[in-house]
């Protein structure tokens, strides 16, 4: 079903089955298989290819060469109808790649809305890609990550499979990051080292003085204290009785399968 308002170039090719909404436009030599739906005002520029299983939401702007929804570069991956749904309001430049899931995981990778994808990002099988994120060109997802809410994920870094990155850390320029990035925290190395907090970030988020202190201070029980995690843990719980954001901390740290980044 296609909208008589969509704007879809004579060159492209856009099998049935393929739904499209209001306003979308299409470019040039753009391939769309079978089971792809477009959301309203979505642009596809020219040489684009998407393939299906695969909901894109509204408003997104996607560039030449990007592919989307490809099969997974997974050795396990059998040609499952596994998925790959994307949010509002998504920038995802030149040559960008994103993959459906595997049937060993969810089965879907999922990516959310306002988010900046640079020229060759690579999110691979079964990764979760928050909300405003940003990754720079040639940043790269291994299967099973989780980037959460404002992740800035610097060009030519990598992450390792089953990684967290926790909300609002900033993983500086050709990195790797083989264990979880804590929230708020900025890393940087081969192998990601914390540096401290991203206090830059925060503030253009609205976060007030007190709880960015409570965040900091958060960070130096963590990485400072000389205490083990079991030992912190406890004292974040507390922290968050007042300052809710450091709950995010206590999560990651329950939840972590790798171990966070020492």
């Amino acid at each position: 079903m296609i909208d008589s308002t969509a704007q879809i170039h004579p060159s492209a090719v856009i099998e049935d089955g393929v739904k499209i909404g209001a306003n979308v436009k299409i470019g040039p030599f753009t391939y769309i298989a079978t089971d792809v739906e477009i959301g309203d005002g979505t642009e596809i520029m020219s040489h684009v290819v998407i393939k299906g299983p695969t909901v894109i939401g509204k408003d997104n702007r996607i560039f030449p060469f990007a592919v989307i929804g490809e099969a997974c570069q997974d050795m396990k991956y059998k040609g499952e109808a596994t998925r790959l749904e994307i949010g509002d309001r998504n920038t995802i430049r030149e040559s960008v790649q994103m993959h459906r899931g595997t049937v060993q995981d969810k089965g879907v990778t999922t990516v959310g809305s306002d988010n900046l994808f640079c020229v060759n990002a690579h999110i691979a099988h079964d990764c979760t890609v928050g909300n405003h994120v940003i990754m720079g060109n040639n940043a790269t997802l291994a299967g099973h990550v989780v980037l959460e809410d404002y992740v800035i994920l610097s060009a030519l870094s990598a992450v390792h499979q089953f990684c967290t990155l926790g909300a609002h850390c900033f993983v500086g320029g050709g990195s790797i990051a083989v264990q979880d990035v804590p929230p708020y925290v900025m890393a940087q190395g081969n192998h990601c080292k914390p540096f401290s907090i991203n206090i830059e970030g925060l503030k253009r988020r609205g976060f007030e003085k007190a709880e960015i202190r409570a965040i900091r201070n958060a960070y130096k029980e963590i990485y400072r204290s000389g205490k083990t995690l079991a030992e912190v843990k406890p004292v974040l719980e507390e922290m968050a009785n007042e300052y809710p954001s450091i709950a995010r901390f206590s999560t990651l740290l329950t939840n972590s399968t790798r171990g966070i980044i020492r």
